[in-house]
């Protein structure tokens, strides 16, 4: 059994017991979280398409812990001006478990 969900903007493919990283989320380690923006279900072979969404249709995670990402170099220079700019970005993420798909 697996879902698409629209988790934090980003719509991923999740099934149940799997840990994934996601932008982060306004929760704290351990908390329960529930993402009711589901938009494909598929049980044995019986496949349940969303228009957009499919109402009643829920995934819920629990919070595992919150990391940063690899830091991501971003410079830029234009040639024969003097010009360089060198700046460092570190990705907030939330690693969550999927315990369960109801639809």
């Amino acid at each position: 059994m697996f879902a698409i969900v629209t988790i934090a903007g980003q719509q991923m493919k999740v099934s149940e017991g799997q840990e994934i990283f996601v932008h982060q989320l306004e929760a704290t380690e351990g908390d329960n979280v529930s993402f009711d923006q589901v938009l494909l279900v598929e049980n044995d072979g019986a496949t349940t398409v969303g228009t957009p969404v499919i109402s009643g249709a829920s995934v819920g995670a629990t919070v595992l812990g919150h990391q940063k990402g690899d830091k991501v170099i971003v410079f830029k220079k234009k040639r024969r001006k003097g010009y360089k700019v060198k700046k460092g970005h570190r990705q907030c993420f939330t690693k969550i478990k999927i315990d369960s798909i109801s639809a």
